[in-house]
């Protein structure tokens, strides 16, 4: 029959009993798949991981300033880390990097989610925050 109409004969699932198949023209058929698989391609979530560092002596208004910024990150799907990296002595001073971090993090509007807990590092502390659906 797909000779006669000058199509090719397509098996669509091979797994079923009896063979699925259709008569198309394969080009075309191939087209589609493709055309699909871009489509879900671009509708697909991608959700990337932004970073943000501060110092054990950022001052309070440059701490604001980083929270406008990863809002505006979280806005945009992404997760944000926050880290603090501690230099030399400051190594010693564990506890006030904490604190560093929990002011950064009352600082964050609402909606937003801790997905990593405080966690020490090799060079200092990070946490990872996402936004609430």
């Amino acid at each position: 029959m797909a000779l006669e109409r000058g199509l090719d004969l397509i098996e669509v699932s091979a797994k079923s009993d009896p063979p699925v198949c259709r008569i198309a023209d394969f080009g075309k058929f191939q087209y589609q798949k493709e055309k699909q698989a871009r489509k879900q391609k671009v509708q697909q979530k991608k959700t990337g991981l932004k970073g943000i560092r501060i110092g054990l002596t950022t001052a309070k208004h440059d701490l604001e300033l980083k929270v406008s910024q990863a809002e505006n990150f979280l806005k945009k799907g992404y997760k944000v880390r926050i880290e603090i990296i501690l230099r030399g002595r400051e190594k010693a001073f564990g506890y006030n990097a904490r604190k560093k971090i929990e002011e950064f993090k009352s600082l964050l509007s609402e909606g937003v989610v801790v997905e990593q807990a405080i966690v020490r590092q090799p060079r200092g502390f990070s946490m990872i925050i996402g936004k609430s659906n």
